[in-house]
């Protein structure tokens, strides 16, 4: 990782909440999920929460690397309905080597949704999958991942 990233680095996402970002499309498989109301479901605010902090470090990664989520604490407020539009500000709160913490906000533009920390690993990306891949391999389920980083 460059050592550009400093604490206060920051990036914003917008995305429009569609239907199958909702709870019932969580786990399908799920039934008690079904019964939930079609609201912007928690874990895909963190989801939305994570690839913020990841728009953070992408221009302070070398060639060959990634990031992975290690750690998040985050609350889920407010509810929000298919249609609205939710703003992510991510902030980086602290580099410590290459773990990055970051300060994550989530709001749908009535309601601050969403807030908390989270915390990424800058990792060698061909190594992390070879890891994932022999895991698989482990669990005797073949092959599932593959590099896409350049």
């Amino acid at each position: 990782m460059k050592d550009t990233l400093k604490a206060g680095d920051k990036a914003r996402i917008e995305f429009k909440v569609p239907a199958n970002k909702t709870v019932p499309h969580l786990y399908p498989e799920f039934h008690d999920f079904q019964l939930m109301p079609t609201v912007f479901a928690t874990g895909f605010m963190v989801g939305l929460m994570e690839w913020a902090c990841m728009k953070v470090l992408e221009p302070h990664l070398d060639a060959g690397e990634g990031s992975l989520g290690v750690h998040i604490d985050v609350s889920h407020g407010a509810a929000t309905v298919p249609g609205q539009i939710v703003t992510v500000d991510a902030t980086c709160t602290q580099v410590a080597g290459r773990r990055v913490a970051f300060h994550v906000i989530a709001h749908d533009g009535l309601d601050k949704i969403g807030e908390g920390s989270h915390e990424r690993a800058v990792v060698p990306w061909e190594r992390f999958v070879a890891r994932v891949n022999e895991k698989a391999k482990r669990a005797r389920v073949g092959e599932i991942a593959s590099v896409r980083r350049s």
